[in-house]
């Protein structure tokens, strides 16, 4: 039985009642939602808001959603519960189209490998700059959360093929302007 269908099995505890089903998701599933989230609110407190929210409307509804991927659940979930914090009254910190909010790819979050020279990591640091903030997010999502074409593509709401062609974009502009910067 692989991890995947190991989470499916806990998500069907908790959707049966199970608190420590729902405690272990909790405990499994926060990291990679609050660095998810981060590079979409840029705000810890607001961030962790809206997991709690998400988590608390988790528990009383008990979702009986059936899920393919527990991940591409949350974070989906998540990822559309920060765009609606981020909209309401107040400072706005969000453009009104939701495709082109400010998905960032922090510097830190670069896996770069100690023998790669500081000159070259600045340099794909500015060639990730260029990219458009979906490439961002589907680079992101792809290698850095290591999601399935499928689970890309209910994150990021589109279809598999979009999201196929989409990460195959961000590649090829990726080494383009690598080469430039080189």
């Amino acid at each position: 039985m692989n991890i995947n269908d190991q989470h499916i099995l806990l998500w069907k505890r908790y959707q049966n009642g199970d608190s420590q089903a729902y405690a272990d998701i909790f405990r499994l599933y926060y990291p990679a939602l609050y660095q998810f989230g981060f590079k979409i609110a840029g705000d810890s407190a607001m961030l962790e808001d809206c997991i709690q929210e998400l988590f608390t409307e988790l528990w009383q509804n008990k979702s009986q959603t059936d899920v393919q991927s527990v991940k591409a659940y949350l974070l989906k979930s998540l990822k559309y519960k920060i765009l609606r914090a981020l909209r309401k009254p107040g400072p706005s910190r969000v453009s009104e189209d939701e495709k082109e909010y400010g998905f960032e790819l922090s510097h830190e979050s670069l896996l770069i490998s100690e023998e790669e020279s500081t000159e070259k990591a600045q340099k794909v640091v500015s060639a990730m700059s260029q990219l458009s903030n979906r490439q961002k997010e589907i680079l992101y999502l792809r290698f850095y959360q290591g999601l399935s074409y499928e689970e890309i593509s209910e994150i990021m709401n589109i279809n598999y093929q979009v999201s196929r062609n989409l990460l195959y974009q961000a590649i090829k502009a990726m080494k383009k302007l690598i080469t430039l910067f080189l």
